[in-house]
């Protein structure tokens, strides 16, 4: 079941591999059989001698919606979600740690979650009309694990998470949340060549420059502000306004829930 949930193909060329999230007809929304699956695959990657480099995308029209909002009761206590987002904390942390370079190719939908784990990669290339952003704090949520504020400049990671608006492929390249946006039909030609010069490279090369320019952002306190998103995130979920978005989720269709959360901006989007 797991292959199934993460498609693996190994270039035949080059020294890496590509790795396909597959629940199209969710979206890629990640619940916790496709996070272990796409863990797993990593890992396999990490340890397989002829990978040298991961290219990340999704299978039908988005790289991931997100974390999967249907099926699972979110009404809980600030104990709870500490422990939930924790998780969440150490599987984006194991990607981002992975010593060899994982580029993330964004098709279509880009949200949330999904977001968070693209920005856990070391490049992306976005398609032009590509839509991402964090909606999630519309409905009184927040990203595990916080990256906008360490990926793009704080005037952008503020208007991203005050309002909840997507932005497209060029505009993400533009305040450089992606390294670069193209044409859609060349996305993942460009990707894999990306995938490719990576692959080229000395191994030793980019998993020392990897771990250096991590430890940069680790002295700079990206552990600890991960840390203090985890607490600030599971005490807003436990705030009043917290649980009433999550008991609609609930009680209500997905569809109708995204309706209820969308129709104040509907005049202003």
């Amino acid at each position: 079941m797991s292959e199934d949930l993460v498609l693996w193909d190994k270039d035949p060329d080059d020294a890496f591999v590509t790795l396909t999230m597959n629940r199209p007809g969710k979206m890629n929304a990640m619940n916790q059989a496709l996070g272990d699956a796409l863990e797993a695959a990593v890992l396999r990657a990490v340890r397989a001698p002829d990978v040298r480099a991961i290219l990340l995308t999704g299978a039908g029209r988005a790289f991931s919606a997100g974390f999967d909002l249907g099926g699972e009761d979110f009404e809980m206590d600030a104990d709870r979600w500490r422990a939930d987002i924790g998780e969440n904390m150490r599987r984006f942390g194991l990607i981002r740690e992975a010593p060899i370079p994982i580029i993330a190719a964004v098709n279509g939908f880009c949200l949330a979650g999904g977001l968070e784990l693209m920005m856990c990669c070391d490049m992306a290339i976005a398609a032009e009309d590509a839509k991402l952003g964090e909606p999630e704090v519309r409905h009184v949520s927040a990203p595990p694990t916080l990256m906008l504020p360490w990926t793009v400049p704080m005037i952008h990671a503020r208007h991203l998470m005050y309002t909840g608006d997507l932005i497209d492929g060029r505009e993400a390249a533009r305040i450089h949340l992606v390294n670069r946006a193209v044409p859609a039909a060349d996305l993942m030609d460009e990707a894999r060549r990306l995938a490719r010069k990576c692959a080229r490279m000395p191994g030793a090369a980019i998993k020392y420059a990897k771990a250096a320019l991590n430890h940069c952002q680790q002295t700079a306190g990206l552990d600890s502000s991960w840390t203090y998103n985890r607490e600030t995130t599971a005490i807003l979920h436990a705030t009043e306004e917290g649980k009433h978005w999550m008991r609609l989720l609930k009680d209500k269709s997905l569809k109708e829930f995204l309706d209820e959360r969308e129709a104040p901006f509907r005049d202003l989007d």
